[in-house]
């Protein structure tokens, strides 16, 4: 898919930009719920973020099934 950036044993994962586009929410979203522990991610030697792109995916997937009030 075009989200997914590197891989690192097998594993996909994605970067802020990218997660931030799956879910509809801002970069800024993104790093706050990193930050906050709500979703998992890596660093980079660099120190950049990287999440785990099944994780995201499953997360999507979960908030498209779900109403909203």
């Amino acid at each position: 898919m075009a989200e997914e950036r590197g891989s690192t044993r097998g594993t996909e994962y994605l970067r802020t930009a990218d997660v931030a586009r799956v879910l509809h929410v801002s970069t800024k979203t993104v790093s706050r719920w990193a930050n906050d522990k709500k979703l998992p991610y890596m660093r980079t030697l660099g120190g950049h973020r990287r999440y785990p792109a099944q994780a995201i995916r499953q997360l999507a997937e979960g908030l498209i099934g779900q109403e909203w009030a």
